[in-house]
């Protein structure tokens, strides 16, 4: 099974370098064009919200669950709202992270004080917390900035990933050549 799954992947390496590539094309597209990127995931958002309104409105409604069918128009109220104030979402999910990470942090600092008779090194756990709160406030205070680390994040996984898709792809196209010499030698 092994070798059928590899001779199937070495025949195709080729697929996995134009993975590579393309997903090295679009993270330098996103450092590129930072605004058109968050534009971008803002609007897919704006789409994924519009859709599981939908969905959610038509399975609740099917299944008489009301709750699910609420949901649902305000997914739907999400996306259209995100498809008529695009900057407002995208400031919005900003807000919503950095109001993740300062009460995460607190949290974590809490969790630190509860656990300090018992766990050594508990400072680590309330460094983290207070990595967490700060990280908060900036994107609270700069949430612009904020949006632009998240493309810049999303592109630097893009490229790294990509290189790693070629590596394999080249490596895979070798395979074939690596095996021969493995069975003759042995």
């Amino acid at each position: 099974m092994v070798t059928t799954l590899l001779d199937g992947l070495s025949q195709r390496w080729w697929v996995l370098m134009l993975r590579g590539v393309l997903a090295i094309l679009f993270g330098l597209c996103a450092f590129a064009w930072p605004g058109l990127t968050i534009a971008s995931l803002v609007l897919l958002l704006g789409v994924y919200f519009l859709i599981d309104g939908v969905v959610a409105i038509w399975a609740g409604g099917t299944a008489g669950a009301w709750g699910i069918v609420l949901s649902g128009i305000v997914g739907v109220i999400a996306g259209i709202y995100t498809f008529l104030y695009p900057g407002a979402a995208a400031v919005s999910l900003i807000w919503v992270i950095a109001l993740w990470a300062v009460i995460r942090g607190i949290l974590e600092i809490v969790a630190a004080i509860q656990i300090r008779k018992v766990v050594d090194n508990e400072w680590m756990l309330i460094l983290g917390g207070i990595f967490s709160i700060l990280v908060g406030v900036w994107l609270f205070l700069r949430p612009g900035a904020g949006a632009l680390g998240m493309v810049w994040l999303i592109g630097t996984f893009a490229i790294i990933y990509g290189i790693v898709m070629i590596v394999l792809a080249f490596r895979l196209k070798s395979l074939p050549g690596r095996l021969r010499s493995a069975v003759k030698g042995a």
